[in-house]
């Protein structure tokens, strides 16, 4: 099944349930969400000096060090 038929069986079936059960699968949505965040931040911050240059990188972003899209598109 891809993420379309997924995603429109997931609907037939949160289309019977009454509100209460609703609001326990958006309770559990939000659970599988932050767990995926949070996992997608540790995975981030395990990269050595990721934290440093992500830094680096906002500090480039306000003082104006950066290169307009349409200059990378032609470049690359």
């Amino acid at each position: 099944m891809n993420a379309i038929e997924t995603r429109q069986t997931i609907d037939v079936y949160l289309n019977q349930l009454s509100l209460e059960r609703l609001d326990v699968i958006a309770d559990i949505l939000a659970y599988f969400v932050n767990q995926e965040n949070e996992q997608a931040t540790e995975e981030l911050l395990n990269i050595p000096s990721f934290v440093e240059r992500f830094e680096k990188g906002k500090k480039d972003i306000a003082e104006g060090r950066v290169t307009p899209v349409s200059q990378l598109k032609r470049k690359y």
